[in-house]
């Protein structure tokens, strides 16, 4: 198996880090507009082999496209960061353009490949890559649900005192801050409802706490995070490339399900290798639904501002 990461910036480069530990594929190629800074990464990872006791060949190059022919997988992170006080939706004229041309460069040499795209507004790149690449669009993925969904994880084990991993929490909806909708009363602990321990405040602060949990990281370390965005991405990739079926909320086009048409948004799938094999219903309640659809509405007001670039 072959996997691609354009963007060797710490989101790409933990994300790429990932994939080698945990041998996901046999090449992976880490790919950057910078000079030297992808080959430099690769080589400084492939000296963790010995350390660490993986296999997988790790190769860097600048901008050559070429050396990402016949990948199975390809990740997106290119694009700039968030930076303090800066919204994801005033990334848009900046990463679209970025986005658009690595997409038509990638598919010159990868044109059966499976694409997972984590620049931001990751709606709407989502959505442009889709509508630009010409692919099934069972194989566009947006990375943020994955994300957004192990924060909520994480709010969560913080209040009940347990393992995130004994957590099944999803996030819904778009990948911002006022758009993503963590579904609570759908969150169990090993199988219980979380509802069951949490009083009604604890459980409006966890889902507070969620929806702002890229903006508190951005305030604290002065960028976008990066360890939680590349772990989330290469738990993508191991589910595609080892067609593992498993659940995860990811961003995708939608068609009439959840109520919604012609938007990219975040829903619970499953993942296997042929990407996005199906998505699951979780029956929003009246007021779930409503929250969903008023994060519909302010992605599509996203959307709009690709038809004037």
């Amino acid at each position: 198996m072959k996997v691609t990461v354009v963007g060797a910036g710490a989101v790409g480069a933990t994300c790429a880090d990932n994939i080698a530990r945990k041998e996901l594929a046999t090449e992976l190629v880490l790919l950057d507009i910078k000079e030297g800074v992808a080959e430099g990464k690769s080589i400084d990872m492939m000296q963790t082999a010995a350390l660490l006791g993986f296999d997988t060949k790790v190769k860097g190059v600048t901008n050559d496209y070429v050396a990402t022919e016949n990948s199975d997988v390809v990740v997106i992170t290119s694009g700039l960061p968030r930076k303090p006080g800066m919204t994801r939706e005033e990334l848009i004229g900046v990463n679209a353009g970025i986005v658009k041309s690595v997409t038509e460069n990638i598919l010159k040499y990868s044109p059966n490949t499976i694409l997972i795209v984590v620049s931001n507004p990751m709606d709407t790149m989502n959505y442009l890559t889709l509508k630009t690449s010409g692919l099934p669009k069972n194989r566009v993925l947006g990375m943020g649900g994955a994300l957004d969904s192990a924060r909520f994880r994480y709010y969560l084990s913080q209040e009940l005192k347990c393992s995130p991993a004994d957590l099944n929490a999803v996030v819904i909806g778009g990948h911002g801050d006022t758009t993503m909708i963590p579904l609570i009363k759908h969150a169990t602990w090993n199988s219980t409802p979380v509802t069951n321990f949490l009083t009604e405040e604890q459980q409006a602060k966890i889902v507070a706490d969620t929806m702002v949990g890229g903006a508190t990281l951005t305030k604290l370390i002065g960028t976008s995070a990066w360890y939680a965005p590349g772990a989330g991405t290469a738990a993508m990739v191991e589910s595609i490339l080892r067609d593992e079926k498993k659940l995860i909320s990811c961003g995708v086009y939608l068609e009439g399900e959840y109520g919604q048409n012609d938007i990219s948004l975040v829903v619970p799938v499953v993942l296997g290798k042929n990407g996005w094999e199906k998505i699951v219903d979780f029956k929003l309640s009246t007021e779930e639904q409503a929250a969903f659809n008023k994060s519909a509405d302010a992605v599509r007001n996203m959307n709009d501002v690709l038809k004037t670039l």
